[in-house]
């Protein structure tokens, strides 16, 4: 038998069974990427001979009878992750030689958890783009069409889900960087409540491996059904043991539902700053058909939505405030002064994005009190609904571009040009407050390619976003490999 697109959920039962062993599943991982990877591009650093030691030692815990949540399952680890003896350079080429010294704390979790870590998978420089590519790993390629990008910043490891690589994946998103390669790949993702998940040793090299609360971004998992995002979110969730995890321990609410027929969904697929492409929008509808027939009350619209263009201006801000906050002096002050030339008539993100790079503390203070009204719109909303479905991005994956000026790179939708950078408003919504939000496959393009949406849940309610994820795929289906 094959299993290298088994769920993790299955692998963990048939290791239980005796029916296949960690060793016998990890060869076959690591032979699948020795023979696919050459034209995909995944696996950036692997780490085949630790991952053997791993896998047998997996076997001989299984032997005395330990049982734990991901003992001998093959996964992979964002290159981002401190993992000790691996090097960990974020694709930027000054780095390419900086070994930590320790695990990050969520591949502390996973070992601890008993999976074989397999390697690190590929990402653009800095973390910093919708692809993955940098000049140390070279490009990864999307396993349905190697001529477009698989999404960034998680790129290479929702490629290496969607070609067999492993059962698992761990990654982070701040710009959807966990959801848009999800839905580029026709994998599963899940981008936690905001300070869900511990993220110390996900730091950009050489920085030390502190335990800090960051803005906007968060560290999640990535799988190929829903019911293994949970698995895999388990094993995550929980404060960092040397700050919170010192007096607080998590527990997270069930889900409100468990049946289709029981959920309230707003449903949404137009952006008043973007335009959703058809073959996204027709991915939104079908979803939304989804939840009609199987009984969930759905709705197009409600005065309780807060208000998305004041959204995408606030995540915007906040966003590339914190992108530039470790800009050089020099750099900084360029920037400072083409702000200072921006038309105060200019309201487009390409200046919002400008003017949130040297935004002053005073304008992020204001900024961040607006960001907390609307979370308190947020918590009105979801008093009324346990969901909300909208897209990723407004495309499906698209090809790659390696412009070094993000500023001239386009997005075609359905035809017409738009910035490039423009297209992380959707993601936004649920980043900007802080929210749950679960990408699951929704179909195909006309041209085959993969699309998904993302289902956005009340913070700290990650079951519900979770739950109805795993309704879904039982009512649509979820991952196919590409063919």
């Amino acid at each position: 038998m094959e299993w290298s697109f088994q769920t993790a959920e299955d692998l963990a039962a048939a290791l239980r069974a005796g029916e296949v062993t960690s060793a016998e599943l990890t060869e076959e991982a690591i032979a699948r990427i020795e023979r696919d990877d050459k034209a995909i591009n995944a696996i950036c650093v692997p780490d085949f001979d630790r991952a053997r030691v791993a896998a047998r030692d997996a076997d001989q815990a299984r032997a005395r009878d330990e049982d734990r949540p991901l003992l001998g399952i093959p996964v992979t680890v964002k290159e981002s992750y401190n993992i000790a003896g691996l090097p960990t350079t974020w694709g930027i080429p000054q780095h390419r030689n900086y070994m930590p010294a320790e695990d990050a704390v969520q591949v502390s979790r996973l070992k601890a958890a008993g999976a074989v870590v397999l390697g690190k998978t590929n990402v653009p420089p800095g973390l910093q783009d919708i692809q993955s590519f940098n000049e140390i790993y070279g490009t990864t390629n999307n396993p349905w069409d190697h001529g477009r990008t698989p999404g960034g910043s998680s790129g290479g490891s929702a490629a290496a889900l969607a070609s067999g690589f492993g059962a698992l994946s761990i990654g982070s998103d701040i710009g959807g960087s966990l959801r848009t390669p999800a839905h580029f790949c026709g994998v599963y993702a899940h981008k936690p409540t905001l300070g869900l998940a511990a993220n110390r040793g996900m730091v950009p090299p050489p920085a030390p491996a502190l335990p800090v609360d960051l803005d906007l971004a968060v560290v999640g998992p990535m799988a190929r059904t829903a019911r293994d995002l949970t698995l895999l979110l388990d094993v995550m969730a929980g404060p960092d043991p040397l700050t919170l995890g010192v007096a607080h321990d998590l527990t997270l609410p069930p889900a409100r539902h468990e049946r289709l027929c029981d959920f309230r969904v707003l449903v949404l697929d137009t952006h008043p700053l973007i335009p959703t492409g058809s073959a996204v929008r027709a991915g939104v509808n079908r979803v939304a058909d989804a939840l009609v027939d199987g009984g969930a009350r759905v709705q197009r619209h409600s005065p309780l939505l807060p208000d998305l263009t004041e959204a995408a201006v606030l995540y915007t801000q906040l966003m590339f405030s914190s992108s530039a906050a470790r800009f050089p002096v020099e750099a900084y002050e360029q920037l400072r002064t083409l702000a200072a030339g921006l038309s105060a008539d200019d309201r487009s993100l390409d200046a919002t994005r400008l003017r949130g790079m040297v935004l002053s503390h005073r304008d992020w203070i204001e900024a961040n009190s607006r960001r907390e009204l609307h979370r308190h719109g947020w918590r009105q909303l979801f008093a009324e609904f346990d969901a909300v479905v909208c897209p990723i991005t407004p495309t499906p994956a698209f090809p790659h571009d390696h412009n070094p000026d993000p500023r001239e790179r386009r997005i075609d939708i359905d035809g017409v040009a738009y910035p490039y950078l423009d297209q992380l408003v959707w993601a936004g919504v649920a980043t900007m407050p802080g929210l749950p939000a679960t990408a699951v496959p929704a179909g195909r393009s006309p041209e085959g390619l993969p699309v998904g949406v993302q289902l956005i849940g009340p913070m700290f309610e990650d079951r519900t976003s979770l739950r109805l994820a795993e309704l879904l795929e039982q009512k649509i289906g979820g991952f196919q490999a590409p063919k």
